[in-house]
């Protein structure tokens, strides 16, 4: 993967409807290079799918919850039949099998408070797989990010936040800095 491969994923990240003639011009690639470039990553499995990003409000989803699940039992059998609910969900936006005290994470996305409850308390709680659920309300997004992170694959680095330095007290000497020696 070059630097223009890296280019044409990140202009996709943004914007998945690009034409090739676009993105050719966002890259410095001509369209077909951009074209047989696409296809290849399509190929290579590293640009997996497109979609549109729908508004869960617009739709009337105005409640976002994290769901901590713990197994009853855990064996192999009792991990199928929880897969096997919450693939039936359609209110489960995804899905984590975690270490720690839980042993899944679920996203739900529900139109009110009464949803929740109802698939809460009649869907996962009488589960059979299930012995523990904890839940948190999402009261506010904070960051919501459009694409994958590409730094470290040699492409544009990411910005660093400047931090202001803050004002001196009155009579503050300033003790000079130590340099480290460079290997």
């Amino acid at each position: 993967m070059d630097k223009f491969d890296i280019a044409l994923i990140e202009a996709l990240q943004r914007d998945g409807r690009l034409t090739n003639f676009d993105l050719a011009e966002k890259v410095g690639l001509s369209a077909s290079q951009c074209s047989r470039r696409r296809a290849a990553l399509e190929e290579a499995g590293v640009i997996s799918s497109y979609h549109a990003r729908v508004s869960e409000e617009a739709l009337g989803l105005a409640v976002t919850v994290f769901v901590q699940v713990t197994l009853s039992t855990h064996s192999p059998d009792n991990s199928r039949r929880f897969v096997d609910l919450i693939r039936n969900l359609p209110e489960i936006q995804e899905a984590y099998a975690l270490t720690g005290e839980a042993d899944y994470l679920v996203r739900l996305t529900v139109p009110d408070l009464k949803a929740l409850s109802r698939i809460l308390n009649e869907v996962m709680l009488p589960h059979g797989s299930i012995a523990h659920v904890r839940s948190s309300v999402v009261l506010d997004w904070l960051k919501r990010a459009d694409g994958l992170p590409l730094g470290h694959l040699g492409g544009s680095a990411p910005k660093r936040a400047r931090v202001p330095r803050l004002p001196r007290s009155p009579g503050h000497q300033a003790t000079p800095r130590r340099r480290s020696p460079r290997h």
